[in-house]
Order: C-alpha cells, then structure tokens, then sequence
C-alpha cells in the first residue's frame, strides 16, 4: 500500500516535531536512511549530527539521489524537497524506519537481551531453544549475525546494535520470510542511541550490569540507566493481543532490585547464588560440558563455566514463560555446543588446552579465568593474554589486569584496539594493575606489544596440562590501530602460534627471520 510523507510522520511523537514544510502528500517510495550514500529515489533522508560529521552538510547530495523528503534538526533555506524539522533527529529514525517497513516489530513477538555480559551466548541459546518448538519460527539479531530463517549474514567487524534503519530492515525481512519471533541483543549504545527506537518489544531480558562503557556514558549510573531504556520500552511498547509483557532479570546482578521496579505484567528472577524464582543448583563442571539442576530438571550444555549456566537459566526462564516444554528446552540448550569465540577451544595436537574468548570487561575476565582455572588439575599453570581499548573506559585497564593478577598464574599484557592512544601507555597502566595486586613483571606478568607475539610466546610458555587463555577479541575480525581497521582473528592467531609461528598482520608485527 503507498504511503504518503504524512503517513509515515504518524509514527512521531509530537513532542519532537518543531516545523514541517513542504508537500506532505508527497510519497514515499524508498526506505529511511541516515547515509546520503544510501539514499534511494523516494526515500527519506535524516540529517543528524554524529561524532565526527553533521548530516546537514548531505543534505544537497541526498537531494541529488532522489530523496522525497529530508528530516534534521537545523534550521533550513527553501528545499526542493519537503523538510521536517525535529528536536532529535536520533529519536525519530527509528519510528520513521518502522513506519515505512509496516511495524513488523508488530507483527513479531520481540525478546530484547540487555547486559554487559552474556547477551549474544543468552540471544543464541534461546533461539536454540525456540527453533525447537513445532508453532514456532524463530529468528535473532545479534552483534554477530543476523538470522532469517533460511540465511544467516554477519552483522559487522566492530560490533554492536545495527543502525535503526537496518534493524527496521531486518525485521521486515523476518515477517516477510513467515517468521514469528524475533530475539534480539540490545547493547547500551543502541539503546542510548536510539537505534532501538520504535522497536514494539513484549520480553526484557537483563543478564547483569557490571564496570564496561563508561568513556561513553560517563559513570556507572548513566550506563545503568542506558540498560533500563530496554524495560521502559517493554512499558510503552504497543500490546499484541494476549501478550503479556514480561520482564526477566538476573537475582545476582547487584543492580536486579533497580530493574525491578519498571512496569511489566509479569517479573521472573533466575540465579545461581541468590534466591530466585528459577534457581540453578548441583553444578557439574566437565571440560567439555556443564550440568545443572533447575525447578527439578537435570540440563547440559556444552558450553563452559557457572557464568553460561547463568546465560542458560535467562534462556529456559523466557522459554517457560512463553510455554515451551522442558524437552524443547532441554534439547535446545544441548544443541548449543559452541559460541564463535566464546570459550572456544583451539586443537591443533598440542598437549596444553589452548582457548579464546570474548571478556573484555572486568566481570567477564573474572569469569571466563574462574572457568578456566576450574579446567586444570593441581599443578598446572593458567596463562591469561590480553589487553584493553585505546580511546574507552581508562579504568577497566587497571581493573582487569588485577583481575589476571588474582585469577592466572602468568599474565601476558598487549594490545587490544590501541585506536589513536599510545600502545605503551595503556600498557603500563595494565602493569601498575598487575603490580598494585603484588605482580612482578618477568616472572607473574610481562609485557608484549604485538598480539600476534604475545599469543605465540604464551603458548611457548605453555607445559603440558596448562591453560593458555586469549582474551578479548573473541570471534572479531579485526583490531584498530590510529583510524584503520586491521585484519585480526584471535582464533587464527591462536592456531599458527600452536603451528610454531605468529600471526603477523598487525603494524606491531616485526618480521622474523
């Protein structure tokens, strides 16, 4: 059906309206977008000011591509094309990408996953889960991929929420391929952003809000509070007939009684330690599985650690919410073996357990040694490589490498996304971390500025039975250096150090003769 200019309009807020001019009849032919790039004849073209340009300064070329109309928040001359002026053009992207889609939010039944920890492994799992279900067609977004039913695309090198217009465009994607559920991962910055906007969402999943981001939201309450953004939304969100809206949120998490109070229809709770409406008990670790006890229900899954039994209750409590059986559930979480560089295990014949994982914050450090450090018999040595973003939260450096302190017996400090910071710098606020919990460099930690050689000299650090352990990276494809995006596989690095060589594509790299 054709929509007119003021058709899609409707889907703002009038508190954000300040001015319209133009025909508003005009139709709208083409998607929203927020790149004059991108813009196809007939679409809408919304200038916003971003951290390094102003999207006004695209209006001409957006123009020139055909735009039908312009939305931004600047004063404007006369326009060839209707021009609407907004407070924030942030805000109404979303709504307005929604609106030319249809809502298929709408005609979805929406779990956003907030955290710092565990969403994407929380987002998969429940997916697993729900494919399993025979009235069930399930599809996620995740800051790995995008799944559709019949195909899976990668969602970016550097990952996080996609842009509102592309989730819009994901959605609608859903619907039309005949799919009725939608799990999406919901990161602070898209929802601080608004690239979530005019998401209808019916379950809110929080998984634990622990020391990551804060470069960008300023201190610990703003970041918290860019979480809550997700179970305002679940409030506000448009009611699909016989939907309750529910809420889930982990007893563990210190900040569980804050995200407690916001409205829903129905609160669950899940834990490990504290009381909690689902509560798992008689943990069992293996080195290839994890067994546990919940509600008198006895799961495995193959993922690793007490942090993914954590990630598993968030799946099963949405899926008992929503009536899934125990067997779906049970054969849901069994089929999830592995998470692309989430306690991954690399095997190239060695006679050490070589592994790779995601934790870049604190928390998930902790976490991810403490499962570790479980793996090993009496006797052998967890060595911990990792390193911490140029250009973000100055104090996860000293923390995390307190953390390595504590938790492995030998810690290798390199670069991690040094971005335009000095490499060296961020380093020797590791060490003064490393030595603040009474670390001595050459013997509990060193320093190795290329990770392709830091990677490669823990493993020749390596005897029989240790654990080698790369942190940080996980299933990313890349690590910047100054502005430029260099091709990096944690995973990779990892297999040619075990082969006997470095991975040299970084500009840390020196040639080895």
């Amino acid at each position: 059906m054709p929509k007119t200019l003021r058709d899609v309009l409707e889907s703002i807020a009038e508190r954000h309206l300040i001015s319209t001019s133009g025909d508003l009849s005009v139709e709208i032919t083409a998607p929203v977008t927020e790149s004059s790039l991108d813009v196809a004849p007939g679409g809408i073209f919304v200038a916003r000011k971003g951290g390094s340009t102003d999207g006004h300064r695209y209006i001409p070329q957006a123009i020139a591509a055909g735009a039908a109309a312009i939305v931004g928040e600047a004063r404007q001359g006369d326009l060839s094309a209707p021009y609407i002026r907004v407070r924030d053009a942030q805000a109404v992207i979303g709504p307005l990408a929604a609106a030319w889609h249809d809502y298929p939010s709408r005609e979805l039944l929406v779990i956003g996953v907030t955290g710092t920890d565990g969403k994407t492994t929380t987002c998969h799992l429940l997916h697993s889960i729900l494919k399993r279900v025979g009235n069930v067609k399930a599809g996620y977004i995740s800051t790995i991929s995008a799944d559709f039913g019949d195909e899976t695309v990668a969602t970016g090198l550097h990952v996080t929420t996609p842009g509102a217009p592309q989730v819009q465009a994901y959605m609608a994607r859903m619907v039309e391929a005949g799919l009725t559920h939608c799990v999406l991962e919901m990161t602070s910055h898209g929802l601080a952003q608004g690239r979530l906007n005019g998401v209808d969402i019916d379950v809110a999943v929080l998984t634990n809000v622990m020391h990551e981001h804060l470069d960008y939201h300023g201190n610990w309450e703003a970041y918290r509070d860019a979480k809550a953004i997700m179970f305002k939304m679940l409030s506000e969100s448009w009611r699909k007939p016989g939907i309750p809206k529910l809420a889930v949120i982990n007893a563990d998490d210190d900040s569980a009684p804050y995200f407690g109070t916001f409205a829903a229809d129905r609160l669950q709770t899940y834990g490990v330690r504290a009381p909690a409406d689902y509560r798992a008990a008689d943990l069992s670790f293996q080195a290839n599985s994890t067994t546990f006890l919940v509600q008198g229900q006895r799961l495995e899954t193959g993922l690793l650690g007490e942090f993914n039994v954590s990630n598993a209750l968030a799946a099963i409590v949405v899926a008992r919410g929503l009536d899934v059986s125990w067997s779906d559930i049970r054969a849901g979480i069994a089929a999830v073996e592995l998470l692309s560089g989430r306690m991954e295990r690399i095997d190239e014949g060695q006679d050490f357990i070589a592994m790779v994982d995601f934790a870049h914050t604190p928390n998930a450090l902790r976490r991810a040694l403490g499962a570790g450090r479980g793996m090993l018999p009496p006797g052998k040595r967890l060595i911990a490589v990792f390193g911490s973003a140029g250009l973000r939260d100055v104090e996860k450096r000293r923390l995390m490498a307190e953390t390595s302190a504590q938790l492995a017996d030998l810690t290798v400090l390199t670069a991690e996304d040094p971005r335009t910071e000095s490499l060296d710098d961020i380093l020797e606020m590791m060490a003064e971390g490393c030595r603040a919990i009474g670390g001595i460099e050459g013997e509990s930690f060193i320093r190795v500025r290329d990770r392709g050689e830091a990677i490669f000299r823990a493993c020749q650090l390596a005897s029989s039975g240790d654990l080698v352990m790369a942190c940080g990276k996980g299933h990313e494809q890349s690590m910047c250096f100054g502005a430029t995006e260099h091709p990096w596989d944690d995973r990779a690095a990892m297999r040619s150090a075990l082969r006997g060589a470095p991975l040299a594509t970084l500009p840390t790299a020196k040639a080895r003769r």
